[in-house]
């Protein structure tokens, strides 16, 4: 009977460790030596059967890991996979552009990792991204279906990893994820009140280009046409006339507006809209991109996710996942947080800190129409518009607010932080620690 019972109680550890198991990675295919840094990837399961499981990629500081803070870093899409944070934005290695030759793709250190001041969780959301997969189909799911189920995650793991409750924690992001991180804010903060112990010490959040009302966000795109010239005086003048500001959602029966809309498209289709300064080649990395063209490193962050020994490294369970994607357009969605406005409003009465950045040559999220929100807030402004600086150059312009929130532009900017990360850096490091940008 006591060696059934002992027989139970591993089979018990077994099963637990496949349902939450966490792994820390001591190398990486591609980049020689040892890790100059501490990683950690694993799995946790979410719902009551715990079928979703969510994959996450944890990178201690390289400062002080036990007071600084813990951040949260949720990427775009919806269904983008936040290896492309690591990789492209802010984390401590990224890819070598450099021709495919078959073998893996080499990595690089990189100098301006937020790690270096901050605890950061990487996770793949929602289910269907990255290497997080269900163990049984998911029907669909949705902005508020998620925003629970990271709520759940950030939960579960902290109460694995205790050690970091006290961290002062942020919730970071850009593109998409601008409707799930205000929203995903108020739900923690719900939580610290009525029914989560130990309490999360939420602090603030950070969101780049984010998308956060998309219907009123696209009429934008026209002005920020037209201040880069990319159309004429008479176009915007007659497009300002005709369309009174909508350009998007325009009533069938305005056949002139219309007309302008096509004429403006004709101006701007050939445009790269990420970064109106970069070639718009292939943007979605299947290999027919040529190696000189910036999105190629799209390809090579798939060759490398793909490659066995990749995975292995990275403990990514065998059988769960065919191709990864570095962005899975193929999961059932439903956007249902139609402006995350609201969520910005209550956070900012609940007084918590945030910084909203803008690369300034974005045409997908103008930085007007994040500019023209954050207005709408009604907070009155503490420091008014003026230039933040990076060894005596004009790296972007910045203002601050009442209700505790930063805007700051990142001049020569595009849609994420990938294009200018040495000066997206610099601006974190500076607003996490308190200072003035």
């Amino acid at each position: 009977m006591g060696l059934t019972l002992k027989h139970l109680f591993l089979l018990l550890l077994v099963l637990s460790h496949h349902v939450d198991s966490a792994n820390i990675v001591k190398s990486l295919p591609g980049l020689e030596g040892s890790l100059p840094f501490e990683l950690e990837t694993g799995y946790i399961g979410i719902g009551e059967d715990e079928d979703i499981q969510f994959f996450y990629y944890f990178i201690k500081s390289e400062n002080n890991p036990r007071e600084d803070p813990l951040l949260l870093w949720l990427d775009g899409g919806p269904g983008c996979s936040s290896l492309g944070g690591l990789l492209f934005e802010n984390g401590p290695v990224a890819l070598k552009s450099a021709v495919y030759n078959g073998s893996t793709p080499s990595l690089f250190s990189t100098t301006y990792s937020w790690t270096k001041m901050a605890n950061i969780i990487y996770l793949d959301q929602p289910v269907g991204s990255g290497f997080s997969y269900s163990r049984t189909p998911i029907e669909k799911t949705s902005d508020t279906s998620e925003v629970k189920r990271i709520h759940e995650f950030l939960q579960k793991w902290l109460s694995k990893h205790p050690q970091f409750f006290s961290n002062p924690f942020y919730v970071t992001g850009d593109s998409y994820s601008g409707m799930i991180v205000p929203a995903l804010v108020q739900e923690i903060s719900k939580g610290n009140y009525i029914c989560c112990k130990p309490l999360i010490n939420l602090q603030g959040y950070v969101l780049g280009n984010p998308i956060t009302y998309a219907e009123h966000e696209k009429n934008y795109r026209i002005p920020f046409a037209h201040g880069m010239s990319l159309i004429s005086d008479e176009l915007y003048e007659s497009l300002k006339r005709t369309c009174k500001g909508n350009y998007e959602n325009v009533d069938p029966r305005n056949t002139k507006c219309l007309k302008l809309v096509e004429e403006y498209h004709k101006c701007t289709d050939k445009i790269n809209t990420q970064h109106i300064l970069i070639p718009d080649c292939d943007k979605k990395g299947h290999g027919i991109t040529s190696p000189d063209c910036y999105y190629y490193l799209y390809f090579l962050i798939e060759c490398w996710a793909n490659n066995e020994r990749v995975r292995e490294a990275l403990h990514v369970r065998k059988g769960t996942k065919g191709q990864w994607q570095r962005c899975n357009w193929t999961i059932s969605y439903d956007n249902n947080i139609i402006s995350s406005v609201p969520y910005h409003m209550n956070n900012s009465i609940s007084g918590y800190r945030s910084l909203i950045y803008s690369g300034d040559h974005d045409i997908t999220m103008p930085f007007q129409a994040t500019q023209a929100w954050i207005k709408s807030l009604n907070y009155s402004i503490i420091h008014d518009w003026r230039p933040w600086m990076i060894k005596d150059q004009i790296a972007g312009y910045t203002r601050t607010y009442s209700n505790k929130m930063t805007f700051a532009t990142i001049k020569g900017g595009g849609h994420t932080a990938e294009y200018l990360p040495n000066e997206t850096f610099i601006m974190f490091q500076r607003w996490i620690s308190g200072q003035p940008l």
